[in-house]
């Protein structure tokens, strides 16, 4: 039997939120979505109460990481969920308006599965979550333990 796979969205700007959120749903992905504006949050929710991911270890999780966030880089998040025994096969999709070549190598070579550079056009970015949407609709994804 296949868990079903949370989608934790870490997106400091709310309307980028919505409009992912939106449009990962037009694409029919029906997953449990959980939003943060923060790192912070995000690490609580995710490492649980004791700080060692045991707590999600039976969990399937996808996470959409902004590198760009107010209390901390999305690549201390990604370190810090790649480092974990727990959480380290977490599939994690960066979704962020850098391009630079060497952050976007920086976050390869951390373990990020996918990165992906926002565009700036409106139109674009809804249509490049939508085709984002039917690749989770397809991708296998393991539970949080080992």
């Amino acid at each position: 039997m296949t868990t079903p796979v949370t989608i934790i969205m870490i997106e400091d700007d709310e309307g980028h939120a919505r409009l992912i959120e939106r449009n990962i749903r037009r694409s029919g992905v029906n997953n449990e979505i959980i939003p943060f504006s923060n790192g912070t949050d995000a690490l609580k929710y995710l490492l649980g109460r004791d700080g060692s991911g045991i707590e999600r270890k039976d969990t399937a999780f996808l996470i959409l990481l902004d590198l760009n966030l107010p209390d901390m880089t999305g690549i201390d998040i990604l370190r810090q969920v790649k480092d974990n025994e727990y959480l380290k096969c977490t599939p994690i999709v960066v979704l962020t308006t850098t391009d630079d070549s060497q952050e976007i190598k920086r976050c390869y070579e951390l373990g990020c599965n996918v990165y992906i550079t926002k565009p700036v056009n409106y139109e674009s970015f809804a249509n490049a979550i939508r085709q984002l949407g039917l690749f989770f609709s397809v991708i296998q994804v393991p539970s949080a333990a080992p």
